[in-house]
């Protein structure tokens, strides 16, 4: 096996929606490329900076403090242009006028996308780090961000499950994963939500206003009256809580509120366990480019360090827990056999 050709100088920008914990991710790529004595710089807004040439040169100094902050000191974007081919050729010239050996993206699978279409134009080598709040990169047993995002939607659980006890009213919580119902299984699991609409429960067979009243009734047939809190991934009921709640209120006159977490969840300071998981991986990107690596994600598996194809990354399904998917949806707050309530 041939040694991999020594690399002198790395790049880093981050991607996509911001993920509590970028910080600390680009905090590890740069005080690990310093250690290795790599060069370091930062491409800024993301590939939309790379096509600007938008760069500045990192060193340990510059992000020494940062792991405590939310967001992204490089700041992130997102960038439609960049699917076309003579974008990425010009991101190639530009990374290439700098004398960038490997390329880090700290980012979620559209960033990745992005990165495989960059490799059809550039020889350099490039690492995925998964910075997304929505857990749902394959190869990986958590993403930077999660964990916080999980934490601030339970805590606004948590707080209304105050007033809707007072007022023994229905709430319908509005949470963040469109396409993956992590935050929204975890979430509610954590704040002992009485029902979750999640993406992965969702079949040919639509949900119907009638059959979540059907629940609430028998939950309160069954716990007495009380309040009944639902917590409802993004996308997956027209028009949202709000219309939802509407729907309740006049079809049925349940005293029934929305609440819409929207981007809080991206906020505040990262929690302990995205701030560990993100150091981790910074340094691990930088290992793998070392390592001669190119076109992976630097992820955690069974808590050891492992390099995913990038393209694995979205084309493999990421499965919810089904353990904690059948306690907290059949044991916990059962509806019937089908599965969605009907």
């Amino acid at each position: 096996m041939s040694t991999p050709a020594k690399i002198q100088r790395i790049a880093v920008l981050t991607s996509g929606g911001d993920a509590p914990g970028m910080n600390a991710a680009l905090r590890a790529v740069v005080l690990a490329g310093e250690h290795y004595g790599l060069e370091v710089f930062a491409f800024k807004h993301g590939y939309q900076g790379l096509l600007d040439n938008d760069h500045i040169r990192l060193c340990g100094a510059d992000v020494l403090h940062i792991l405590q902050y939310s967001g992204t000191i490089i700041k992130s974007a997102r960038c439609k242009r960049f699917v076309d081919a003579d974008a990425a050729e010009l991101a190639a010239k530009n990374l290439d006028a700098l004398d960038i050996d490997a390329l880090i993206i700290i980012g979620g699978d559209g960033s990745f996308r992005g990165a495989e279409h960059l490799a059809q134009f550039w020889n350099g080598q490039i690492i995925g780090v998964p910075g997304t709040i929505d857990n749902d990169l394959y190869g990986t047993d958590a993403t930077i961000g999660y964990a916080t995002a999980v934490a601030i939607a339970m805590d606004a659980l948590d707080k209304i499950r105050d007033t809707a006890d007072a007022m023994d009213r229905v709430f319908i919580v509005e949470v963040m994963g469109r396409n993956a119902g992590f935050i929204g299984l975890s979430s509610a699991m954590a704040a002992g939500s009485e029902r979750m609409i999640l993406p992965e429960l969702q079949n040919d067979k639509p949900l119907t206003v009638a059959a979540l009243v059907k629940h609430i009734e028998r939950v309160q047939k069954i716990r007495g009256d009380g309040s009944y809190v639902m917590v409802l991934s993004e996308h997956q009921w027209p028009g949202g809580a709000v219309a939802l709640a509407e729907q309740l209120e006049a079809e049925y006159h349940l005293p029934c509120r929305p609440c819409l977490l929207g981007h809080i969840q991206r906020g505040g300071p990262p929690a302990p366990a995205d701030r560990i998981l993100a150091s981790e991986l910074g340094v691990h990107a930088v290992e793998l480019a070392l390592d001669g690596q190119t076109r992976v994600m630097a992820g955690i598996k069974n808590h050891a360090p492992v390099a995913v194809p990038l393209a694995d990354t979205w084309q493999k399904k990421n499965p919810l827990n089904k353990n904690l998917l059948r306690i907290q949806h059949e044991i916990f707050n059962p509806v019937k056999k089908n599965g969605n309530g009907q």
